[in-house]
């Protein structure tokens, strides 16, 4: 008999999901296409850059068959300048923002709400084209920034210019961030939510089993008070207290 599940998707699954990121390689050897369960990989051809999802490129790197090109939002310059985002004062209360969504490619009309029409409906994260390839966007996190970065700095640091630096950053990043969501926690009510924009898979993955454990217990102290209160009501209006002809009555009678 299978255990019940918790909601969500745990840290490992995640991680797992990760892996279908695209990514770019540059090839150090030939090497025809794959048929894949998520659609074939583009041939490789030495020195050309090309795409291959993250598990596949970190097999061929680990064969010595690939290098892989770390996306622009994973360098140096692009950490410090989401860190010093993230830090600063104006934007305490706020995530770096996620990438761009692409373009529509249709604007086919739906009566009623064009933005539900089948034809036009778009991508989002995590699904984004290249939000790890070479062509990702430098200023902005993607949806798996930080399974990408750990697994590229565990398995491909040496094609990194600094990985030292980069490993630190993204440790940095990480804290400010998950200190932000702990500020938002704190103010959090049984009724209440935290505004959870640009915040990546893996970080929703850890706090999730938190918040739900705090918002259950502030459902069940709420619960608690309000049939304390609807207990006490009753008890009062037993006793007469709480009809206002007593009162009425009482106050004829002082006259």
């Amino acid at each position: 008999m299978a255990l019940p599940l918790p909601p969500g998707l745990t840290p490992s699954e995640v991680g797992f999901l990760c892996e279908m990121e695209q990514v770019t390689v540059i090839p150090r050897q030939r090497l025809d296409g794959l048929e894949l369960l998520g659609g074939p990989t583009e041939a490789l051809r030495p020195p050309f850059p090309t795409p291959l999802p993250l598990w596949l490129a970190l097999l061929l790197k680990k064969q010595r068959r690939a290098n892989i090109t770390p996306p622009p939002w994973l360098s140096v310059e692009a950490l410090t300048q989401i860190l010093d985002f993230e830090m600063d004062e104006r934007t305490a209360e706020v995530f770096s923002p996620s990438p761009d969504l692409p373009a529509a490619t249709t604007t086919a009309p739906l009566e009623g709400d064009p933005y539900l029409a089948h034809d036009s409906l778009e991508l989002s994260a995590p699904f984004l084209k290249d939000a790890a390839t070479s062509r990702a966007q430098a200023d902005a996190l993607p949806y798996h920034w930080l399974e990408v970065g750990h697994l590229l700095l565990t398995h491909a640091a040496d094609d990194f210019d600094d990985p030292d630096t980069v490993r630190k950053l993204l440790r940095d990043l990480r804290e400010v961030r998950m200190s932000k969501l702990r500020k938002g926690f704190k103010v959090l009510d049984a009724g209440g939510g935290v505004k959870m924009n640009g915040v990546g898979g893996m970080e929703i993955a850890e706090v999730r089993g938190f918040v739900g454990g705090v918002v259950d217990e502030l459902r069940r102290l709420n619960r608690s008070r309000e049939e304390s209160r609807r207990e006490r009501e009753a008890e009062e209006r037993e006793n007469g207290l709480g009809s206002s002809s007593y009162r009425d009555d009482e106050d004829e009678d002082m006259l």
